[in-house]
């Protein structure tokens, strides 16, 4: 599946995106976000804080509870503000 990172994650693991195949036991949104923590010192700056981390897979915002089987696409935002 494809990794899309925006804003500062995007910033803190110094790509835009790439193709990831999580290990079976990733089953939800949560479980691949420790996942991708696990992968170096960029991605656990990134989701050192995950539960503030939104996430759209496959172009709809998701909880952090849904599936993650079948999705083609996974983006992670951070925290949006107005102005």
């Amino acid at each position: 599946m494809k990794a899309i990172y925006f804003a500062w994650v995007r910033e803190r693991i110094g790509k835009p995106e790439e193709e990831i195949a999580p290990p079976a036991h990733v089953v939800t949104v949560g479980d691949l976000l420790s996942w991708l923590k696990g992968k170096g010192e960029e991605y656990e700056y990134a989701f050192e804080n995950a539960q503030v981390i939104r996430v759209a897979m496959d172009k709809k915002h998701v909880r952090h509870d849904a599936k993650i089987e079948g999705a083609r696409e996974i983006a992670f935002f951070p925290p949006m503000t107005g102005g």
